[in-house]
Protein backbone atom coordinates (compact mmCIF):
# COMPACT_ATOMS: atom_id res chain seq x y z
CA UNK A 1 0.00 0.00 0.00
CA UNK A 2 1.57 3.25 -0.94
CA UNK A 3 1.77 6.02 1.84
CA UNK A 4 0.07 9.64 0.78
CA UNK A 5 2.39 12.51 0.60
CA UNK A 6 1.11 15.37 2.77
CA UNK A 7 0.90 18.29 0.97
CA UNK A 8 4.03 20.67 0.33
CA UNK A 9 6.43 17.93 0.83
CA UNK A 10 7.19 17.70 -2.68
CA UNK A 11 4.44 15.00 -4.10
CA UNK A 12 1.14 15.17 -5.17
CA UNK A 13 -1.67 16.69 -2.41
CA UNK A 14 -2.85 13.80 -0.56
CA UNK A 15 -5.98 12.28 -2.36
CA UNK A 16 -4.65 12.90 -5.70
CA UNK A 17 -1.96 10.63 -6.43
CA UNK A 18 -1.36 9.63 -10.08
CA UNK A 19 -1.48 6.27 -11.44
CA UNK A 20 1.49 4.89 -12.65
CA UNK A 21 2.99 5.99 -15.66
CA UNK A 22 1.21 9.46 -16.33
CA UNK A 23 2.37 12.59 -15.89
CA UNK A 24 0.86 14.83 -13.13
CA UNK A 25 -1.20 17.85 -15.05
CA UNK A 26 0.55 21.27 -13.89
CA UNK A 27 -1.53 24.12 -13.17
CA UNK A 28 -3.09 26.48 -15.56
CA UNK A 29 -0.37 29.12 -16.83
CA UNK A 30 2.63 26.53 -16.15
CA UNK A 31 2.71 25.34 -19.87
CA UNK A 32 1.33 26.19 -23.39
CA UNK A 33 -2.00 25.75 -24.24
CA UNK A 34 -3.52 25.65 -20.44
CA UNK A 35 -3.83 22.29 -19.95
CA UNK A 36 -4.82 21.97 -23.81
CA UNK A 37 -3.19 20.57 -26.47
CA UNK A 38 -1.67 22.61 -28.42
CA UNK A 39 -3.11 23.47 -32.01
CA UNK A 40 -0.88 24.48 -35.13
CA UNK A 41 -1.25 28.36 -35.49
CA UNK A 42 -3.41 29.20 -38.70
CA UNK A 43 -3.18 33.00 -39.64
CA UNK A 44 -6.48 32.55 -41.92
CA UNK A 45 -8.88 30.64 -39.99
CA UNK A 46 -11.90 30.08 -42.25
CA UNK A 47 -15.38 30.76 -40.81
CA UNK A 48 -18.30 28.81 -41.48
CA UNK A 49 -20.14 30.03 -44.29
CA UNK A 50 -24.23 30.23 -44.12
CA UNK A 51 -24.85 26.32 -44.94
CA UNK A 52 -21.50 24.93 -42.94
CA UNK A 53 -19.23 25.16 -45.90
CA UNK A 54 -15.73 27.17 -45.91
CA UNK A 55 -15.45 30.35 -47.66
CA UNK A 56 -13.50 29.97 -51.10
CA UNK A 57 -9.73 30.38 -50.97
CA UNK A 58 -8.53 33.85 -51.73
CA UNK A 59 -7.99 34.81 -55.72
CA UNK A 60 -4.03 33.27 -56.14
CA UNK A 61 -1.64 35.44 -58.09
CA UNK A 62 -0.35 33.94 -61.27
CA UNK A 63 -3.53 33.79 -63.15
CA UNK A 64 -2.46 34.18 -66.52
CA UNK A 65 -6.02 34.74 -68.18
CA UNK A 66 -6.60 37.55 -65.19
CA UNK A 67 -3.49 39.10 -66.15
CA UNK A 68 -3.88 39.93 -69.65
CA UNK A 69 -7.41 40.80 -68.72
CA UNK A 70 -6.58 43.50 -66.15
CA UNK A 71 -3.77 44.16 -68.84
CA UNK A 72 -6.07 45.45 -71.67
CA UNK A 73 -8.34 47.14 -69.12
CA UNK A 74 -5.40 48.84 -68.00
CA UNK A 75 -4.62 49.82 -71.22
CA UNK A 76 -6.98 51.15 -72.75
CA UNK A 77 -7.47 53.52 -69.74
CA UNK A 78 -4.10 54.52 -70.20
CA UNK A 79 -4.51 54.91 -73.92
CA UNK A 80 -7.54 57.77 -73.22
CA UNK A 81 -5.48 59.21 -70.37
CA UNK A 82 -2.67 59.21 -72.39
CA UNK A 83 -4.75 60.57 -76.09
CA UNK A 84 -6.33 63.73 -73.66
CA UNK A 85 -2.48 64.54 -72.92
CA UNK A 86 -1.55 64.69 -76.05
CA UNK A 87 -4.66 66.61 -77.01
CA UNK A 88 -4.63 69.42 -74.49
CA UNK A 89 -0.69 69.89 -75.16
CA UNK A 90 -0.84 68.82 -78.64
CA UNK A 91 2.44 67.25 -78.37
CA UNK A 92 3.60 63.85 -77.17
CA UNK A 93 5.26 63.75 -73.99
CA UNK A 94 7.77 61.00 -72.87
CA UNK A 95 6.84 60.51 -69.44
CA UNK A 96 3.63 59.87 -70.66
CA UNK A 97 4.27 57.07 -72.42
CA UNK A 98 6.68 55.71 -69.70
CA UNK A 99 3.43 56.01 -67.54
CA UNK A 100 1.57 54.05 -69.68
CA UNK A 101 4.02 51.10 -69.79
CA UNK A 102 4.13 51.46 -66.33
CA UNK A 103 0.49 51.13 -65.76
CA UNK A 104 -0.13 48.40 -67.57
CA UNK A 105 3.19 46.29 -66.96
CA UNK A 106 1.76 46.84 -63.32
CA UNK A 107 -1.56 45.38 -63.86
CA UNK A 108 -0.54 42.22 -65.45
CA UNK A 109 2.10 41.58 -63.35
CA UNK A 110 0.38 41.78 -59.99
CA UNK A 111 -2.88 39.83 -61.32
CA UNK A 112 -0.85 37.42 -63.80
CA UNK A 113 2.14 36.52 -61.62
CA UNK A 114 5.41 35.89 -62.91
CA UNK A 115 5.08 34.10 -65.90
CA UNK A 116 6.75 35.78 -68.53
CA UNK A 117 4.24 35.76 -71.02
CA UNK A 118 2.49 38.49 -68.76
CA UNK A 119 5.50 40.64 -69.48
CA UNK A 120 5.44 40.15 -73.19
CA UNK A 121 1.82 41.28 -73.55
CA UNK A 122 2.01 43.85 -71.17
CA UNK A 123 4.58 45.40 -73.81
CA UNK A 124 2.39 44.25 -76.49
CA UNK A 125 -0.51 46.28 -74.92
CA UNK A 126 1.47 49.19 -74.20
CA UNK A 127 2.21 49.52 -77.89
CA UNK A 128 -1.17 49.79 -78.74
CA UNK A 129 -2.05 51.64 -76.13
CA UNK A 130 0.23 54.05 -77.02
CA UNK A 131 -0.34 54.21 -80.49
CA UNK A 132 -4.52 54.49 -79.33
CA UNK A 133 -3.21 57.14 -77.44
CA UNK A 134 -1.90 59.58 -80.14
CA UNK A 135 -4.82 58.49 -82.50
CA UNK A 136 -6.93 60.15 -79.80
CA UNK A 137 -4.59 62.82 -79.16
CA UNK A 138 -4.63 63.74 -83.17
CA UNK A 139 -8.51 63.34 -83.05
CA UNK A 140 -9.13 65.89 -80.32
CA UNK A 141 -6.66 67.97 -81.77
CA UNK A 142 -8.10 68.10 -85.17
CA UNK A 143 -11.60 68.24 -83.67
CA UNK A 144 -10.71 71.18 -81.90
CA UNK A 145 -9.43 72.48 -84.78
CA UNK A 146 -11.74 72.06 -87.37
CA UNK A 147 -15.03 72.88 -84.67
CA UNK A 148 -16.03 69.04 -84.89
CA UNK A 149 -16.94 67.10 -81.90
CA UNK A 150 -14.31 64.18 -80.78
CA UNK A 151 -16.56 61.52 -81.59
CA UNK A 152 -17.30 62.30 -84.82
CA UNK A 153 -13.35 62.45 -86.30
CA UNK A 154 -11.95 59.36 -84.19
CA UNK A 155 -15.34 57.46 -85.60
CA UNK A 156 -16.59 58.80 -88.79
CA UNK A 157 -12.71 60.00 -90.17
CA UNK A 158 -10.74 57.13 -88.25
CA UNK A 159 -8.83 56.54 -91.51
CA UNK A 160 -7.94 60.31 -91.80
CA UNK A 161 -6.82 60.50 -88.57
CA UNK A 162 -4.59 57.63 -89.23
CA UNK A 163 -3.20 59.29 -92.35
CA UNK A 164 -2.79 62.89 -90.31
CA UNK A 165 -0.92 60.07 -87.53
CA UNK A 166 1.36 58.56 -90.50
CA UNK A 167 2.33 61.95 -91.71
CA UNK A 168 3.02 63.16 -88.40
CA UNK A 169 5.24 60.48 -87.26
CA UNK A 170 8.99 60.71 -86.53
CA UNK A 171 11.61 58.77 -84.75
CA UNK A 172 10.35 60.00 -81.61
CA UNK A 173 7.21 58.85 -82.11
CA UNK A 174 8.37 55.21 -82.59
CA UNK A 175 11.58 56.24 -79.38
CA UNK A 176 7.86 56.21 -77.37
CA UNK A 177 6.58 53.10 -78.48
CA UNK A 178 9.83 51.69 -77.77
CA UNK A 179 9.73 52.99 -73.84
CA UNK A 180 6.67 52.33 -73.32
CA UNK A 181 7.32 48.28 -73.88
CA UNK A 182 10.48 48.48 -72.23
CA UNK A 183 8.65 49.84 -68.85
CA UNK A 184 5.66 47.54 -69.25
CA UNK A 185 8.01 44.75 -69.36
CA UNK A 186 9.92 45.97 -66.89
CA UNK A 187 7.47 47.21 -64.22
CA UNK A 188 5.28 43.82 -64.98
CA UNK A 189 8.33 41.74 -64.07
CA UNK A 190 9.34 43.47 -60.51
CA UNK A 191 5.62 43.90 -59.87
CA UNK A 192 4.94 39.91 -60.09
CA UNK A 193 7.81 39.33 -57.39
Amino acid sequence: MTQPTPPGQGGQPYGQQQPYGQQPQQPYGDQPGYGYPQQPYNPFPQQPQPGGFPPPPPAARGNVGLGVVAALVAALVAAGVYGGIIGATEHEIGWAAVGVGFVVGLAAGKVGGPNPAVGVLAAVFSLSAVYLGQLVGASIVIADKLNLDFTEVFFDHFDFVQEAWKHDADAMTYVFFAIAAVAAFGSAKRASQ
